[in-house]
């Protein structure tokens, strides 16, 4: 049965090169049913969320990684994270009445930067900013990885609106190999990487595919991760965004309107707060609001 919505580790025995490849439907569908995008941003944001997956597949502590572009053309945000749960989640914002064509990334968001963010739970925040340079998301990532002199690595990303997902493949610390064996096997794998079309990718599952494109290499592959959309959102962080508001602004909207209702751009949760929830907000008691 074909693997849906997984993210599947996996070695070369006896080298140093190790790989992840990722499929996505039914949380790719979720974030786009949240958003009514043009079908080049619906392509896009399916490319963003694999990203992410592939990328965060490494994180050893409980955090989340983050990929966010900003920029000034018809896409002016495109951001999604992902858990150490593997939760996924995705937005993005146009200006008003655009109706994208190019493909290039550079081109979509105008000037720009891709921001890579890894917050943990405990300890401090990283962040590195990626050069909106490279005609695709994949060709940006590779160039960032290359720019900061880490570890050689390659991605293959793919989306059509109904089903995205990718595929990388990263160097290790030699070990097992020389460096000029390592870099050569993986630059080996990589030429066998780069015969994958966006159809054979997304209409093949993910265990058949890895045979096809390295039945010749000795593959081990680990226990198989689900993925899920989920969105981090609730009452409590709400809460301690309006208090970030000001009280006198929340509270003029009491005035205006009785509540305060809040819907969350990524999963379209509301919450609505009273009068007495609003007094509670800045009396820093959170404890009552579930």
């Amino acid at each position: 049965m074909a693997a849906t919505d997984q993210l599947q580790r996996f070695i070369f025995d006896g080298t140093d090169v190790r790989g992840e490849i990722i499929r996505l439907e039914k949380s790719y569908q979720q974030v786009l049913e949240n958003g009514n995008y043009p079908p080049i941003i619906a392509q896009l944001m399916g490319e963003m969320l694999a990203a992410t997956g592939l990328l965060s597949a490494t994180m050893k502590f409980d955090g989340i990684f983050t990929l966010q572009a900003r920029g000034q053309g018809d896409l002016t945000l495109i951001m999604s994270d992902c858990t150490r749960q593997h939760l996924l989640r995705g937005i993005a914002r146009l200006q008003p009445g655009a109706n994208p064509v190019s493909r290039h990334i550079g081109e979509l968001l105008g000037s720009g930067h891709l921001a890579i963010t890894v917050d943990p739970a405990q300890g401090e925040r990283y962040q590195g900013i990626v050069p909106l340079e490279g005609a695709s998301l994949a060709q940006c990532l590779q160039d960032y990885f290359q720019q900061s002199e880490q570890l050689p690595t390659a991605l293959w990303l793919f989306a059509d609106g109904a089903s995205a997902g990718g595929l990388l493949l990263q160097a290790l610390p030699t070990q097992l190999q020389t460096l000029e064996e390592r870099d050569q096997y993986w630059r080996h794998l990589s030429i066998l990487a780069d015969t994958l079309s966006a159809a054979e990718f997304l209409g093949t599952d993910i265990n058949t595919l890895l045979l096809r494109l390295f039945h010749e290499e000795d593959l081990r592959l680990f226990e198989p991760s689900a993925m899920e959309f989920g969105c981090s959102c609730s009452q409590a962080r709400t809460a301690r965004m309006l208090s970030s508001l000001g009280e006198a602004e929340v509270q003029a909207i009491i005035a205006e309107l009785g509540t305060v209702e809040v819907k969350c751009e990524f999963c379209n949760q509301e919450y609505r707060f009273d009068p007495s929830q609003v007094e509670e907000i800045f009396n820093n008691d959170f404890k009552t609001l579930h």
